[in-house]
């Protein structure tokens, strides 16, 4: 008697389904995912509404509402799954898993898949109550705000992936992955718009990892961004991602590093 057959979508479902029955047990997984990126943007208002933001054409809700996607990705996406993916490792849950049917990248999607989803249920409630709360009217281009969303998502785990390579314990995965966060904050315009900053520093900024997409979702919601003004952002969020892919492939590791 044959084995049932399974299909990749199947596989992905399942590890997904499992993975996510973990994530519910990590008490310190749901703080860092849920709470911490929807409590960070009110902390920062005070902050936003002493900025100049006159010939700018920026406003208080285009500044937030990026800036709290931002923090969505950083915090509920990456660092969750620096952490996701380290400890599945040293649990030798990934190594048990390869002997299996699932493929590496089955693998990989299905233990992201959670954290991704929350991450894009949170910016979808942020998009709703910035609008209710800040009386930030709808996106001039959604399109944009969509596809900088989706990349924003794909980068992230991606680059989570990269750093947990690198990441020796899951005790020290809040550490590594620190750099990109606060380099994230600082220069990619989740705190500080880029169209405050002198062009030549912005210019050197937009190359960053997130300051694409931030500049997509930003762009979506004031229609300042051109579709062909948009072409440069989104080839550098390819460009990362691709990037990132190439380095999980070469760095990730699947058994506990000694």
């Amino acid at each position: 008697m044959s084995g049932a057959v399974t299909t990749a979508a199947g596989r992905v479902t399942a590890l997904a389904r499992a993975e996510l029955t973990l994530f519910g047990r990590s008490k310190g997984a749901i703080v860092t995912a849920v709470f911490v990126p929807l409590l960070l943007p009110v902390s920062v208002r005070s902050v936003v509404e002493d900025m100049d933001l006159k010939g700018s054409g920026l406003s208080i809700g285009t500044v937030l509402l990026p800036g709290a996607i931002g923090f969505s990705l950083l915090f509920a996406v990456y660092s969750v799954l620096v952490g996701v993916f380290v400890g599945r490792r040293e649990e030798l849950v990934l190594k048990r898993l390869r002997t299996g049917e699932p493929r590496d990248r089955e693998i990989l999607v299905g233990a992201a898949l959670p954290a991704v989803v929350t991450g894009l249920v949170q910016c979808l409630i942020l998009a709703v109550g910035c609008s209710v709360l800040l009386d930030l009217p709808a996106p001039k281009a959604p399109q944009l705000a969509v596809v900088g969303v989706g990349l924003g998502l794909v980068l992230c785990a991606a680059l989570a992936a990269v750093t947990a390579g690198f990441t020796r314990t899951v005790e020290s995965a809040q550490v590594s992955s620190m750099p990109l966060v606060i380099v994230s904050m600082v220069g990619s315009g989740v705190t500080v718009p880029l169209e405050l900053l002198p062009d030549r520093v912005a210019s050197v900024l937009e190359l960053l990892p997130l300051s694409p997409v931030i500049a997509l979702v930003r762009g979506g919601w004031t229609g300042e961004l051109s579709l062909y003004e948009a072409v440069g952002p989104v080839m550098t969020a390819l460009a990362w991602t691709a990037i990132g892919v190439l380095a999980v492939r070469r760095w990730f590791r699947w058994e506990p590093r000694r």
